[in-house]
């Protein structure tokens, strides 16, 4: 996508202001946008100057279980559907989410906070996992073989899963979302998706865009609340649900996973992450003070695949630090919404706080600070992009997943010394490493316990690959086949003829 520059007028802003605020945003239930039962309301803020924008509707636990039925009473007609037309609805998806790319990144920047070029990347992203399940299910192949002993065949098909639950986080509002709803759709599922209250309005926004695209009726169902434990865990109560996939925290998971097991519900759960990113002695900073950049600040840090410990060979050590913290030091901090504006604000004021806690720790057990960027005169929820070195072991920053524009730094001397810091974690979704020497970086990489590798680059998302996690990173993988094979169940028959 072309990375447009330019500052919003103060009129344009007022206008989209004006569109957003003016806009009911109700649940979306069977098709129909609809107050929740209640007729209650929740505000959503604008991360960089605190101000509303927006009322959404709060559903209770009554609405998550209407949500329910309606993708009950579409669930027989959808999995029915022929597997080329769900494709040709999914592909027209990503069509209108493309048309539509700049109007859904500069919603995403106003309740996110995130700056517009990560939003505009964000909605492609997003609108390509359309595509790719648009592609991908008309491909669920079965098998037939025979039994061993001769007795009989042995045919195997791929069938729905059945209904859905899908809870996505604040970060990646588009393409969190997409990336459930679109293998749900294309396996023949209908959902109900429970998005973060920070950033509800994204979700919606694509709600509307999937409805004009021809997605029928109930089949996508989405509920906005501030009471999320007890509407999630009323729907994993009710035995209708065969499906929950999870994005967010690992606390968060243990226990949905708990809830989930009451029903014996299938789940996929992408949780927390504290990334290592490993820099050998033989690397070019050239490539990897880029790439760290690209790791570390995409969406401000606030990422699961966010470096969050930098782990550094000693002799390349102080030259890498001195080149990250000049580079985070020259880092523009402001609103999203603002021309050559790199890093916009948290998404909330507990997200401040959680972060400058973490430094705040670090410093007081003898991190070193090495620099700090200049932040805006604003009242937004703004963070400093921040370098630490020195980092001590028993800090917080070291077990902790930061979620903010802070890099950590550390030194090791031999690889099986990094390797081992590298899996210091109960976490293992993502690893970095970079070496001048492809096979030694591929070695360090298979050691190290994370689902997956970023070898000598700071970007490893894609629709095509199966993102997922190790350890208390979460079950199962999102993308890829393997996304879509999350929502069938094999069927076995025994067959003579």
């Amino acid at each position: 996508m072309t990375q447009q520059k330019h500052v919003m007028s103060q009129s344009q802003e007022t206008g989209l202001r004006d569109s957003i605020s003016s806009k009911f945003w109700g649940l979306q239930i069977s098709g129909q946008l609809v107050p929740g039962s209640e007729g209650a309301s929740f505000p959503v803020f604008d991360p960089a100057d605190t101000l509303k924008i927006a009322d959404v509707a709060d559903a209770t636990i009554a609405d998550g279980l209407a949500a329910i039925s309606a993708a009950e009473a579409a669930a027989d007609d959808w999995s029915r559907t022929a597997p080329r037309k769900r494709s040709d609805i999914l592909m027209r998806c990503w069509q209108l989410m493309t048309e539509r790319a700049e109007w859904l990144a500069q919603l995403i920047s106003m309740e996110n906070g995130k700056a517009l070029p990560d939003a505009r990347g964000e909605v492609a992203y997003a609108a390509e996992f359309f595509r790719w399940y648009a592609e991908e299910g008309v491909r669920v192949l079965g098998e037939v073989g025979h039994a061993p002993g001769g007795a009989n065949r042995i045919l195997v098909q791929h069938r729905p899963i059945g209904i859905s639950v899908l809870v996505t986080p604040w970060n990646f509002p588009a393409a969190m979302a997409t990336r459930k709803i679109a293998p749900a759709l294309a396996a023949g599922c209908t959902c109900v998706l429970k998005p973060a209250a920070e950033t509800p309005l994204t979700a919606l926004a694509i709600g509307e865009i999937m409805t004009e695209a021809g997605v029928p009726a109930g089949v996508v169902n989405i509920v906005t609340t501030t009471r999320a434990g007890d509407v999630v865990g009323a729907m994993l109560q009710d035995p209708r649900v065969r499906k929950l996939s999870f994005t967010g925290s690992t606390q968060v998971g243990r226990v949905l996973l708990r809830q989930a097991a009451d029903q014996v519900i299938s789940c996929s759960m992408e949780l927390g992450g504290n990334a290592p990113f490993v820099v050998m002695d033989d690397a070019d900073l050239d490539l990897v003070i880029p790439q760290a950049m690209l790791a570390k600040m995409r969406n401000g840090g606030e990422a699961c695949t966010a470096a969050n410990r930098f782990i550094v060979q000693r002799g390349i050590h102080d030259a890498f630090v001195e080149r990250i913290g000049k580079a985070m030091a020259a880092i523009k901090v402001g609103r999203g919404l603002d021309a050559d504006v790199e890093c916009g604000p948290l998404v909330n004021p507990a997200s401040v706080a959680k972060v400058r806690g973490l430094v705040d720790d670090a410093l007081g057990k003898g991190a070193r600070l090495v620099s700090q960027a200049a932040l805006p005169d604003s009242d937004g929820w703004y963070y400093a992009p921040t370098v630490l070195a020195d980092i001590p072991r028993d800090a917080r920053i070291w077990s902790e997943e930061i979620f903010g524009p802070v890099v950590a730094v550390t030194a090791f001397d031999t690889e099986d010394e990094a390797i081992g810091l590298a899996n210091e974690t109960e976490y293992g979704l993502i690893s970095y490493v970079f070496s001048g020497d492809l096979g030694r970086a591929l070695r360090i990489g298979e050691r190290i316990e994370s689902g997956m590798v970023a070898v000598n680059r700071g970007l490893a998302s894609d629709p095509a690959a199966p993102f997922g996690g190790m350890k208390q990173s979460g079950l199962g993988r999102e993308g890829s086949h393997h996304g879509l094979m999350e929502y069938v169940e094999p069927q076995y028959f025994a067959v003579s003829w």
